[in-house]
């Protein structure tokens, strides 16, 4: 029998959009890669195009394909004490592998390595990083439990994973692209 992750990762991998639980909120995702999944993912969550979206990845090496450089003190500072984590580093974006629809039409993209063994399970399925946004309609309440899922969302989405958020609180969100660092959105994490 084939188990909801393998689902979700066949799905993903063909372009799909899924709601899947993360160490944070539930996320709503597609493959980072794939021009119409971005699109669509963008006019199902009602989101504006200026605003960027945060990718999810599973390792450094990952990180190393979105952005142009982690300096060593992003390194040693953040990703060493905080990944996988609720924390949310936004870098200077490498824009031959980040379109301008994901970067919100800016430079810069915010990565992030969950810290839940189904989002780590996706991103390693599908071998790309997950836009990785909250699963809700643009300014409605972010969704930290199953049942908080708004029912029409759902129905516009190809597969939902159930599951447990285990922080329950947005990530927080550093713009290290420039110094000095600037916290974009105060989360779960405190810094």
């Amino acid at each position: 029998m084939i188990s909801n992750i393998e689902k979700a990762i066949k799905i993903l991998k063909e372009g799909g959009i899924v709601i899947f639980p993360t160490d944070t909120a539930f996320g709503i995702g597609c493959r980072v890669d794939n021009k119409e999944s971005v699109r669509r993912l963008f006019k199902i969550r009602k989101r504006p195009q200026t605003q960027a979206m945060s990718i999810l990845i599973d390792t450094i090496t990952m990180a190393k394909k979105y952005v142009l450089k982690i300096p060593q003190d992003v390194i040693d500072k953040l990703i060493e004490p905080y990944w996988p984590g609720a924390l949310t580093i936004v870098l200077s974006a490498n824009m031959k592998s980040v379109s301008s629809l994901v970067r919100g039409g800016g430079e810069t993209v915010g990565v992030r390595i969950p810290n839940h063994a189904i989002a780590r399970k996706l991103i390693r399925g599908v071998g790309v990083g997950i836009l990785g946004p909250s699963a809700n309609f643009h300014d409605e309440q972010t969704p930290y439990r199953y049942e908080d899922l708004n029912p029409k969302l759902i129905k516009l989405v190809d597969y939902v994973i159930p599951g447990e958020c285990l922080v329950g609180k947005a990530s927080t969100v550093i713009d290290c692209s420039e110094k000095p660092w600037a916290v974009v959105r105060e989360g779960a994490i405190k810094l």
